[in-house]
């Protein structure tokens, strides 16, 4: 799986998920660690990698858009501050969301659970 690594998680993360045989990039590694959130979402988009951060501000992102892509991976663990915790956490729960990420979506990984939302985000009707 190809991902891009915003600024709130450790560049090793990265790095981490790079040694398990995926393609990651950290936005420092790309000179966009002080870009806006709406370059890094295009530059994810562009590459079709999944987001992962602890920012809520790409699930605005992509409610706003109406897309499906990029996906995108919430870091909700306020507890979850090590690179090597945050990339096991990642890779514990990739079996059962990396379908769910292939085909778009907005995971959420809490302490007692992980949540999926399949993308485009619908606008409620009122």
């Amino acid at each position: 799986m190809r991902f891009l690594i915003d600024n709130a998680p450790s560049f090793r993360v990265a790095e981490l998920l790079r040694a398990a045989d995926h393609e990651a990039l950290h936005v420092r590694e790309l000179d966009l660690g002080t870009a806006a959130d709406s370059i890094i979402f295009e530059r994810a988009r562009a590459e079709d990698r999944v987001i992962v951060s602890a920012d809520t501000d790409f699930g605005t992102l992509l409610a706003a858009l109406d897309t499906n892509k990029p996906s995108f991976i919430l870091l909700r663990w306020a507890g979850l501050r090590l690179a090597a915790e945050q990339t096991r956490v990642i890779l514990a729960n990739l079996p059962n969301i990396s379908d769910a990420l292939e085909a778009g979506a907005v995971v959420v990984i809490e302490p007692q659970r992980v949540r999926v939302r399949a993308l485009p985000i619908k606008k409620q009707e009122d």
